[in-house]
């Protein structure tokens, strides 16, 4: 945010973990003093209305908005609603959510809250050149070229399935492989780095929309962001999503809904047979998959996410009365 030029005050926050960990109890003071911290900015600060993107840093300003009276309107970005959201959900004025779908994922009760919005893809994403792409990371053309995400800090279940299957997806593919910050370093990765038509990065920043740009093929995780983004460039897509112990569930929801309306293909087993995932993959080059793939994606109205719920927003803070204390 700080980057953008975006005022930014950080809080304490907690998080709650779905396995035994001490610090779902030491968390908890992070909380209480995040909630502190939020009424006291928000005190001074004194903002007609409070916009929330959920996860867990969003619980304390919104319990603080709401004891202070100030109005709070909440966006869930996944197919149904994580922890925060539902904390939320009893306080806020509206919840913005991404599907139809979605809607039957909350309890009646607060359904008349809700309005579906899709999810805001940043503007930059539909800025990359492939040809830029190309050049950045030493790529010909001719060969398609597969890009593989596991999200920002990577994912060693996906890194490991490339690796085991890349003499072979080099045959068919330039292979692009964000692996992750923490794993530059695996011995696996030292082991192919030199491999010809493979590509490895820790981390795609301010490139990142060329090489998305570039990209036949997309290999990712199913969280909501990057689903987004690669739906609004029509990519096809083969997802891998988060799941089992330590997780919610939300990633193979997200997943199965793409996969329900022929947005993109999904695999779930566990472990993931390394031929099934190399069969998945070269599928999805075939022209007539991916077109079929492309031509479903452009149901969805990626681009207006953003207007739709700007709007929403203006239309609430026009409803609050305003008499000069804020």
């Amino acid at each position: 945010m700080e980057e953008e030029g975006v005022p930014f005050l950080g809080i304490p926050a907690g998080k709650f973990r779905r396995e035994f960990s001490l610090k779902n109890f030491t968390d908890l003071f992070r909380v209480a003093g995040g909630i502190v911290t939020s009424l006291y900015r928000l005190h001074r600060f004194k903002p007609h209305l409070l916009f929330s993107k959920g996860g867990f840093v969003s619980v304390p300003p919104v319990l603080a908005a709401f004891v202070l009276r100030i109005p709070v309107i909440s966006h869930e970005s996944d197919m149904d609603p994580g922890l925060a959201t539902r904390i939320a959900l009893p306080v806020a004025r509206k919840l913005l959510v991404p599907f139809p779908e979605s809607v039957e994922k909350y309890p009646i009760r607060y359904r008349s809250k809700l309005a579906v919005t899709g999810n805001p893809v940043r503007e930059e994403i539909f800025q990359g050149n492939s040809e830029a792409g190309r050049q950045l990371l030493g790529l010909r053309k001719g060969k398609p070229i597969l890009l593989v995400l596991g999200g920002s800090q990577g994912a060693m279940e996906i890194n490991r399935l490339v690796w085991s299957s890349l003499e072979k997806l080099v045959k068919n593919f330039q292979v692009v492989h964000q692996v992750g910050p923490l794993h530059t370093e695996a011995a696996e990765l030292k082991e192919f780095s030199h491999l010809d038509g493979y590509v490895a990065k820790g981390y795609f920043k301010g490139e990142l929309p060329h090489v998305l740009a570039m990209a036949d093929v997309v290999v990712s995780r199913a969280g909501a962001g990057t689903l987004w983004e690669l739906a609004a460039l029509c990519k096809p897509m083969l997802l891998i999503p988060l799941r089992g112990t330590g997780t919610r569930g939300d990633q193979v929801r997200n997943a199965r809904l793409f996969e329900l309306h022929g947005w993109a293909k999904a695999l779930y087993d566990e472990p993931i047979p390394k031929e099934r995932f190399l069969s998945e993959v070269r599928s999805l080059a075939d022209r007539n998959t991916s077109e079929e793939l492309r031509a479903s994606l452009k149901s969805l109205d990626v681009r207006g996410a953003a207007e739709r719920i700007v709007q929403l927003i203006q239309e609430e803070l026009g409803k609050i009365p305003w008499n000069g204390t804020r």
